[in-house]
């Protein structure tokens, strides 16, 4: 299946599970007054959201280039990610303060709670399906939106566990139990913020991919037979994409014709990993004085 239409299927997955859920725990928090319910049904409405707007920004994201984006829309990821940490953070902050204010007050009710211990447990299947699911989509196509939707549900299954053993404890009568679980939901839903918008500010200021992809890039380029070393090789990324530049070091009496094969067959080897989207090659030849030595490339190389 197309990346697009990928995408925009998972987008509508998410959308249409979340909103079943904070409907689903809405009812059960109006009929028990659970205090971690009510804190997984701001989660779920938080997460309904965030749904609506990853399901409009990977429409654009998915759009073909056009003139005045000739790389296509993928950049737009990384602040459609960001738009959703902002909403995690915002979920977060309530559940906090409705948790905070209930143990200030001291006016904590005892909750029966069987009803709410049974969509607690629903809930936390339904998010181990969408973790799954959204995690292995975005690995296939390289969507840190979907990357960010998978760790929010992968933290919805714990906050929903900590949620579960507060309306245990407030059933068994120890009502305190279920704002101080209310708590780590919380704490829980403002990590994950943290972990999405430091995943992806990454992608906005052109940090360095992975080591391990660097090397992956330098082997591809040193594994041409004409090739005899590389330097000042840059790989950044440009959004969710990466962008790349290297020199390649041959022999000065090759024909420009060769030459150019020879960049040409390096590109396209590069180009050949799913997470590249633009190669640009220079090429040295000796008699110039451009050899040199690159430390960088030499610890990717394991040659030091």
């Amino acid at each position: 299946m197309p990346r697009r239409d990928t995408l925009r299927r998972v987008g509508l997955i998410v959308l249409g599970v979340n909103l079943a859920l904070v409907l689903l725990k809405g009812a059960v928090w109006l009929t028990t007054g659970s205090l971690a319910v009510q804190s997984e049904a701001v989660n779920s409405a938080a997460d309904t959201a965030y749904s609506l707007v990853i399901v409009a920004g990977l429409y654009l994201t998915t759009q073909p280039p056009d003139f005045e984006h000739p790389h296509g829309h993928e950049r737009i990821e990384p602040f459609v990610s960001l738009f959703v940490a902002a909403g995690i953070f915002l979920a977060g902050g309530v559940v906090m303060w409705q948790a905070g204010s209930a143990l200030l007050s001291g006016t904590v009710a005892v909750t029966q709670g069987p009803v709410a211990i049974g969509v607690l447990v629903l809930s936390a299947v339904a998010k181990y399906g969408l973790y799954r699911y959204c995690l292995a989509a975005g690995s296939d196509t390289n969507s840190p939106a979907l990357v960010a939707t998978a760790k929010d549900n992968r933290n919805d299954i714990l906050t929903a566990g900590a949620a579960l053993v507060g309306v245990a404890g407030a059933t068994a009568g120890y009502p305190l139990a279920d704002p101080l679980a209310a708590i780590v939901v919380a704490v829980g839903i403002l990590y994950t913020g943290v972990e999405v918008v430091r995943d992806n500010v990454a992608y906005l200021v052109g940090a360095a991919p992975p080591a391990d992809l660097r090397r992956e890039i330098l082997e591809r380029a040193l594994a041409h037979e004409r090739v005899q070393g590389a330097h000042d090789v840059i790989a950044h990324y440009v959004g969710p994409e990466i962008d790349v530049s290297l020199h390649i070091e041959v022999e000065g009496d090759l024909t420009l014709y060769e030459a150019h094969d020879i960049e040409t067959e390096v590109i396209q080897s590069v180009m050949a990993l799913p997470e590249v989207d633009d190669v640009f090659v220079h090429v040295d030849p000796k008699e110039l004085g451009e050899w040199k030595d690159d430390d960088e490339v030499e610890r990717l190389a394991d040659l030091e």
